[in-house]
C-alpha cells in the first residue's frame, strides 16, 4: 500500500494522510445537503405546471454514492490527493435552468448529463479534451466561473429571502423581521467568520451551527432521538437509471446546448481545480500534471456514475485544498474521503434541519470564492471586456447559465472580428456561434 502510494518518495504517512482525507471531507460535506436542496428545487414553494421534483432522499444517496466512487477513482487509478462530488452551479444550471426555467423533466436532463459524461470518457481516452481546453480564450473561461458564482448568490439570497420578486422593479429587498430571514443572515454571519478565521470546513461548520440557532429558537423541527441523526440509506429507485430510460429525448437543438453547457462548465472546472491542487501539493513536473488522462478519466467515469445513481454533474473540488494544506499528498487521501461519503449516507435524517435557509449561506459564499476570477479578466480591452461583462451579467439576470454562456459567445466573434483581430479566433469559436444563434432563434 505504502509502496502504491509512494508515501516515501512523498514524504507522507497514513497518520497524516487520513487527517487530510477527513480535513478534505470536511470542508466539502455540505455538498450532501446542498446539493439535495438544490435539485428538488425546495427554496420554489410553487413549481410551474408539468415540472415536478426529484426525490430528495434518493439524491443524497446519490450525491454520496458519486462523490464516494468518483473520488475513489480518484485516489486509485489517479493517485492524487482530490476530492470529487457534484458541482456547485452544475447542479444549479440543472435545476433552474435546464428543469424550471426550460420545463424540461429532470429525468431528461440526468441523460444530458449522461451524455456529457460519455463524451467527455471519448475525449479523455483520445486526448482531445486537453487540447479542447486550450480553444476557448481564457478570459471567456473566467467570466463564466465568475458569471456562475453570481448565479449561485442570487439563488442563495433568494433561498434565504433576501431578495425576494417586486412587482415594480422586478427584485427588492425582503422582510428582515422575519424569523426564517433573519436566520440566514446569522448563517452568514457565522460562515463568513468561519472562513475568515482560516477554519477548515467553515461552510460545513456555519451549516450545523445555523441549524442548531433554527431548533434552538423553534424555526426548525428538531430531529428525535437516535432515528433523527442516523437511519437506513434512503432509497435510490426514485431516480436510478432515469437517465438511461429517458436517454431518446435528448436529440434536440434545446438539449444539445445543455449538454455542451455541461460539458464546457465541467472542462474548466476540472481541469482549473487539477491545476491548482497539484500545485500547491507540490505535484506538478515542469508545469504539467503527470497522469493528466488518468485524472481526467476519472473525472469523466464519475459524471456517468452520478448520472446513472440520479445527480448532477460530478466533478473536482477545490476544497481538497483543504486536506493538502494538513499534509495530504497521495492518492490515499482522497481514498480517505471516499471512505466518510460511504459512511456519510447513514446520516441521511439529517436533511429535515437543513432548510433552504441554512443552505442559502453555502450558496451564497460559493458565490463569492467563484467570483474571484474576475481580477483574472483583460478589462483594459473593450474588445475582451464586452462579451465577459455580458456573460457575467446575463447568468442572474436571465436565471441562465447556458444563455449567459450563449450571449458571450456571440459576441466574442463580433468584437474580435470588428477589432481587426479575427485570425485570433479559432473555428471552434465560430462554430460555437452558430450553434447558439440557432440556440436563440430555437427559443424564439
Amino acid at each position: 500500500m505504502k509502496k502504491y502510494f509512494r508515501f516515501e518518495e512523498l514524504g507522507t504517512n497514513y497518520k497524516t494522510e487520513f487527517m487530510a482525507g477527513m480535513t478534505t471531507f470536511l470542508a466539502m460535506a455540505y455538498i450532501l445537503f446542498v446539493n439535495p436542496s438544490t435539485l428538488s428545487l425546495a427554496g420554489i414553494e410553487d413549481l410551474p405546471e408539468g415540472v415536478t421534483r426529484m426525490d430528495e432522499g434518493a439524491i443524497f444517496t446519490a450525491t454520496a454514492i458519486a462523490g464516494a466512487i468518483g473520488t475513489l477513482f480518484m485516489g486509485i487509478i489517479a493517485r492524487y490527493p482530490i476530492a470529487l462530488a457534484p458541482g456547485m452551479g452544475l447542479n444549479a444550471f440543472f435545476a433552474y435552468t435546464v428543469v424550471l426555467g426550460y420545463g424540461i423533466p429532470w429525468e431528461t436532463a440526468l441523460s444530458g448529463v449522461l451524455a456529457s459524461g460519455l463524451i467527455f470518457i471519448i475525449l479523455t481516452i483520445s486526448g482531445l479534451r486537453e487540447k479542447i481546453i486550450n480553444l476557448i480564450p481564457p478570459n471567456l473561461k473566467m467570466a463564466v466561473g465568475a458569471g456562475i458564482g453570481l448565479f449561485i448568490a442570487f439563488i442563495g439570497f433568494q433561498n434565504a429571502g433576501i431578495i425576494i420578486g417586486n412587482d415594480a422593479t422586478l427584485v427588492g429587498i425582503g422582510d428582515f423581521t422575519s424569523p426564517t430571514v433573519l436566520l440566514a443572515i446569522f448563517g452568514i454571519i457565522v460562515s463568513v467568520s468561519l472562513l475568515s478565521l482560516n477554519i477548515r470546513g467553515g461552510i460545513f461548520y456555519g451549516m450545523i451551527i445555523t441549524s442548531i440557532a433554527g431548533m434552538i429558537f423553534g424555526l426548525i423541527a428538531p430531529p428525535t432521538g437516535l432515528g433523527g441523526v442516523v437511519g437506513e440509506v434512503p432509497s435510490l429507485a426514485p431516480t436510478f437509471g432515469q437517465a438511461f430510460t429517458h436517454f431518446g429525448d435528448i436529440f434536440t437543438l434545446q438539449m444539445l446546448v445543455v449538454i455542451l453547457t455541461f460539458l464546457f462548465v465541467d472542462f474548466f472546472d476540472t481541469a482549473g481545480t487539477l491545476v491548482a491542487v497539484a500545485t500547491q501539493a507540490g505535484l506538478m513536473k515542469e508545469n504539467k500534471l503527470p497522469r493528466a488522462g488518468k485524472a481526467l478519466f476519472a473525472d469523466s467515469t464519475a459524471t456517468v456514475v452520478g448520472s446513472v445513481v440520479g445527480t448532477s454533474t460530478t466533478t473536482a473540488y477545490v476544497e481538497s485544498t483543504a486536506g493538502v494544506g494538513v499534509g495530504g499528498r497521495s492518492g490515499f487521501t482522497a481514498v480517505v474521503t471516499a471512505g466518510f461519503f460511504l459512511l456519510a449516507l447513514f446520516f441521511s435524517p439529517l436533511l429535515s434541519v437543513v432548510t433552504p435557509q441554512v443552505t442559502a449561506p453555502a450558496l451564497i459564499i460559493v458565490g463569492v470564492l467563484m467570483s474571484t476570477t474576475l481580477k483574472d479578466i483583460d478589462w483594459d480591452k473593450f474588445e475582451i471586456a464586452v462579451p465577459a461583462f455580458l456573460t457575467i451579467v446575463a447568468m442572474p439576470l436571465t436565471y441562465s447559465i447556458a444563455t449567459g454562456i450563449a450571449i458571450g459567445f456571440i459576441f466574442y466573434p463580433i468584437t474580435m472580428l470588428l477589432k481587426g483581430r479575427g485570425k485570433e479566433i479559432h473555428p471552434v469559436m465560430y462554430g460555437l456561434f452558430v450553434i447558439f444563434v440557432l440556440y436563440f432563434i430555437f427559443l424564439s
